[in-house]
């Protein structure tokens, strides 16, 4: 039997994967020792493979064969655009994809004029304002603090994740529009979801009886 290859997003997302792994009787103990160098860890017994890759890369090596099952949030997997099945909400992660800027830009949202939108998520952002509200947009693409953007005059409004809401309050800024609700997904690659199709869908029907 040969290896089924598990690819997490590492940090909480890993950590709360493994404990809902747990329940349904698929642990692994390398896992466990947080000095480890290791890159790859195996359970023998049930000849799985984890190893852990920043979130965007996820959907990468699941849909190029590296790994046939992924666990990453739905805002990675929207941005990415992979060819993979999403196969299961796994209900922890949960946040909201929103368009937020100062109360005033409302107006601008409203009346379709063309404004300028940072964000890390250029694909959704675009997606949203060109096929959704069919609004032309510059999109400007930033790495860090998206917060910072509507304060400082680079743009009209971001879209981001939003959790709490506690940071946007803090900087003057309120939610405008909500675009989806997030939260971890498992992604399973095309072809092992036919080659391996049996041990898949017996992971994906217990962790079905667990949520």
């Amino acid at each position: 039997m040969r290896y089924l290859t598990i690819a997490l997003g590492k940090g909480r997302l890993a950590d709360n994967t493994m404990k809902l792994f747990q329940e349904i009787g698929i642990t692994c103990e390398e896992m466990k020792d947080k000095n480890s160098r290791k890159l790859i860890f195996v359970n023998e017994e049930k000849r799985l493979k984890f190893f852990l890759a920043k979130g965007p890369d996820v959907p990468t090596y699941v849909e190029y064969g590296a790994a046939d099952i992924g666990v990453v949030g739905k805002d990675t997997i929207l941005e990415e655009n992979r060819r993979n099945y999403e196969v299961l909400d796994l209900a922890f992660g949960k946040c909201r994809m929103c368009v937020c800027g100062p109360e005033s830009a409302g107006e601008l949202l409203k009346h379709h004029e063309m404004i300028k939108v940072a964000t890390k998520y250029p694909r959704i952002a675009k997606d949203y304002f060109y096929n959704v509200k069919h609004q032309t947009v510059d999109i400007i693409k930033l790495n860090g603090s998206i917060e910072l953007a509507p304060i400082v005059g680079l743009s009209d409004v971001i879209v981001d994740i939003v959790e709490t809401g506690s940071t946007l309050k803090e900087n003057g800024l309120t939610v405008l529009e909500e675009i989806c609700p997030l939260s971890a997904r498992m992604i399973v690659n095309r072809v092992s979801m036919r080659m391996e199709y049996e041990r898949i869908n017996k992971i994906i029907n217990d962790l079905k009886g667990k949520l």
